[in-house]
């Protein structure tokens, strides 16, 4: 048997360590409660739904299995390392023979390895044959839906809910970063992507599944109650791969029922007299709303008051604003045929004064848009200040967005040079799209108008 000195100083040294570690998570204002709960909005350890519950499970199955592996190992090292370590001097000059092991030890460790793969194995097989599609005997309770991963935003279509298209026809009923399904039932999620390879998360009430280009890939979720649930794209994709986000909004049935109907419908119209049918009182408040301070911590997608209760966040966001300003939301109207940002946009039922319909399809839907709790693919909070800063400057919150480039040649937010990077003028972005301070201040009033 090998025999080792024991040093002493080496607790002492890890000792140290951790205490430093400590200090730092201290000097860090981290709360200690809070670093180790593992809870948050994308925490995989608080499940709301099936699926996600089993993937649990069998996370906790291999916990268990490794904890008691590393138990055992541990323990027979520790024991090992104090039994023979080096007592003086002379222990250490003792030649020791070499030995083979011994079989039935060998035998045993083989078979007890063998054991553990095997309490492994099973709940992994049942895992991978439960979360693979829908149950046999909920398939006929399930909703389809397709979901479509963007550079960068995640579009969502309900195939069998179909709307009429601006320039004629119908398509499916689409929504853009929030996905709002019925509590309860089954979802079944066609995941497809139009560029690179993109990952959809979810980690509350799934797992993540890659957009593969060229090829069909699903997977199924069902939140167990209503709720508000995190998501994002779990695969580098681009610039602005890590705030590609969406969200996932589980609604009671009869809830859920109304929203889908309002969805249907094309974009609200704020007219005078429908904003007094509605009760809200009109006002000639005329204010331009200039990006706030830019820095750290300015891209926060909600405050701490939308975080308290998303759902109730969403819920308030589906009613109109109290206070709307009918001439300021019609000039925001107008503005966006003439600001061209109806070539990549879709709103239903409306149209330039020449009759030219809000129907691009390169970027998200914005019909029903002022409902909505984020803009940006999740990174901002939808609110008008948010979307003021939003339009003011889409690159500084979402570098490279198609938005600020550009789509397919077609000129976008901001000129750009022969290398793809944009034109500066003065320290200044060159744009190719100019808004005022006014004219921002009338599209947020339009887009926020859209419930």
């Amino acid at each position: 048997m090998i025999r080792i000195r024991f040093d002493h100083r080496t607790p002492g040294r890890i000792a140290s360590g951790l205490l430093g570690a400590l200090a730092l998570t201290s000097l860090s204002g981290c709360k200690l409660a809070e670093v180790f709960a593992l809870h948050g909005p994308q925490s995989t350890y608080q499940t709301g739904g099936p699926v996600a519950a089993s993937q649990w499970s069998l996370f906790m199955v291999t916990v268990y299995v490794t904890l008691g592996i590393f138990v055992v190992v541990g323990t027979v090292l520790a024991y090992a390392t104090l039994k023979f370590r080096a007592r003086s001097d002379a222990d250490e000059k003792v030649e020791v023979a070499q030995g083979h092991g011994h079989p039935a030890v060998e035998v045993l460790l083989v078979a007890g390895s063998a054991l553990l793969l095997v309490i492994i194995a099973v709940p992994t097989l049942r895992g991978i044959w439960y979360t693979h599609d829908v149950p046999e005997e909920e398939k006929g309770a399930a909703m389809e839906v397709t979901a479509t991963g963007y550079q960068w935003w995640f579009k969502f279509e309900y195939p069998t809910e179909r709307v009429a298209l601006p320039g004629g026809g119908d398509a499916p009923l689409a929504t853009a970063n929030e996905l709002v399904v019925p509590a309860g039932v089954p979802v079944r999620v066609h995941l497809r992507t139009v560029d690179v390879i993109h990952s959809f998360w979810l980690p509350k009430l799934a797992g993540k599944v890659d957009m593969i280009p060229n090829r069909a890939n699903f997977l199924w979720f069902k939140a167990d109650k209503p709720g508000y649930y995190y998501g994002q794209c779990a695969e580098y994709c681009g610039d602005s791969h890590a705030i590609m986000r969406f969200r996932v909004i589980a609604l009671p049935a009869s809830k859920y029922v109304v929203w889908l109907e309002n969805q249907k419908q094309n974009a609200r119209t704020a007219t005078a007299g429908a904003i007094a049918a509605e009760g809200n009182e009109p006002t000639v408040k005329f204010a331009s709303m200039k990006m706030p301070d830019v820095g750290p911590g300015s891209t926060l997608a909600a405050d701490e008051a939308f975080d308290a209760d998303p759902l109730a966040a969403w819920q308030a966001k589906q009613q109109p604003a109290a206070h709307e300003e009918p001439a300021l939301i019609a000039k925001g109207h107008e503005l966006f045929g003439d600001k061209t940002c109806m070539n990549c946009h879709t709103i239903r039922g409306h149209a330039t004064k020449g009759g030219s319909p809000y129907g691009g399809i390169t970027a998200p839907e914005l019909t029903h848009v002022g409902a909505r709790t984020t803009i940006a693919a999740g990174v901002l909070e939808n609110t008008p200040e948010r979307m003021s800063q939003w339009l003011h400057d889409p690159e500084y919150f979402k570098p490279g967005n198609k938005m600020a480039h550009g789509i397919g040649g077609m000129a976008g937010y901001y000129k750009l040079d022969g290398d793809g990077k944009v034109v500066l003028e003065n320290g200044q972005p060159v744009r190719n799209i100019k808004l005022s301070d006014e004219e921002i201040t009338a599209l947020v009033a339009y887009l926020q108008s859209l419930k």
